[in-house]
């Protein structure tokens, strides 16, 4: 079994930031990504940040503003968000893939105008 434990989240003015957390523990061999995604209510799920072996990928939305990174000791991934604005508010989900993907249970940024 694969765990994947967020924290971080909150509610936060715009212009703040907040940094998420997210530890993956159990049965891991080999994670070759980390990433984060979010999600509003009736909007599909989207790829906010990915960090792999190759480098990190970020949505346009959020590129100047959002930095990925990971911690492979503590097989840990994070997300510093900056100049937060009203539209990053979502659910945010933290993902690894291995052989497999999993996902998080998911923390809720929420940015007050």
């Amino acid at each position: 079994q694969v765990q994947l434990v967020e924290s971080g989240g909150g509610l936060v003015q715009a212009g703040g930031s907040l940094r998420l957390s997210c530890a993956a523990s159990g049965s891991i061999a080999g994670i070759n990504s980390m990433g984060w995604y979010r999600q509003t209510p009736g909007k599909q799920r989207e790829l906010v940040a990915n960090i792999a072996s190759g480098g990190t990928t970020y949505a346009d939305s959020v590129k100047g503003r959002f930095t990925i990174s990971r911690d492979n000791g503590k097989n840990t991934v994070y997300l510093q968000m900056n100049s937060l604005k009203p539209e990053d508010t979502a659910v945010y989900y933290c993902t690894i893939r291995t052989a497999l993907r999993y996902w998080g249970q998911g923390t809720q940024v929420t940015v007050s105008s």
